[in-house]
């Protein structure tokens, strides 16, 4: 298999099913494309070549192709029954693609205010964003829904062992720690068990050792020097 991602320092969709994989050992090739959101880039110019949808990610099987993450998501659940993907309670599996829904489709406002960059630090950024209210709510929701799920589960993650919902939620803990954005103990020790697990880890390294700075993905510095 061939996953087609984006910048490492940015691109959260990607980080996604490329750091599921990882985790649990499932082989694949990575083809990285460097962000470029210019019409006719090489960026969307190579992405046509595999999708329609002209956004990364892309798991590339054989003469199949997958996109959206929580597509792959099911795709790899699906191929590689082996391995917990979701959970294997169905109430519990049930809750997993809740909450990775619920990601996939809401805290707009987190997201629009907090891009992933992850070898920034912005704490200024974070003081003044949270300010906001639709900042604030989404970040009282994910630390809410984050403390029911370890409650639930017992932990060390959010259904116990690593499943797709850390998976899903890994550049959530990324953005937080760039922003500085305030969190209970409880759930700042649960992010550093994400920000150290295999997978998330290995990401982490090679998005620090990337060192390929994209000014409209840097809204908050007029230079990198």
């Amino acid at each position: 298999m061939r996953l087609v991602i984006g910048n490492k320092n940015y691109s959260s969709w990607s980080m996604r099913p490329w750091v599921l994989l990882k985790h649990f050992g499932i082989p694949f090739e990575e083809v990285k494309l460097r962000l470029d959101f210019a019409p006719g880039s090489d960026f969307y110019r190579r992405l046509a070549a595999v999708t329609p949808a002209g956004k990364v990610p892309v798991l590339l099987d054989g003469d199949l192709a997958v996109w959206d993450t929580l597509a792959i998501t099911e795709y790899v659940a699906e191929r590689f029954t082996q391995h917990a993907i979701w959970p294997r309670d169905v109430k519990a599996r049930a809750r997993a693609r809740s909450i990775c829904a619920e990601m996939h489709s809401g805290f707009t406002a987190l997201r629009g205010n907090c891009g992933m960059n992850i070898e920034a630090r912005l704490p200024e950024v974070g003081q003044r964003v949270l300010a906001e209210e639709g900042v604030r709510r989404d970040l009282d929701r994910i630390v809410g829904l984050w403390r029911d799920a370890l409650q639930a589960s017992g932990g060390p993650f959010l259904f116990g062992e690593f499943s797709a919902a850390d998976a899903y939620y890994a550049p959530v803990v990324s953005r937080l720690q760039t922003y500085a954005l305030p969190v209970p103990q409880d759930i700042a020790d649960y992010m550093a068990r994400v920000w150290t697990a295999p997978g998330v880890a290995d990401w982490v390294r090679d998005a620090l050792a990337e060192q390929d700075f994209l000014d409209f993905e840097e809204p908050y510095r007029a230079s990198r020097g």
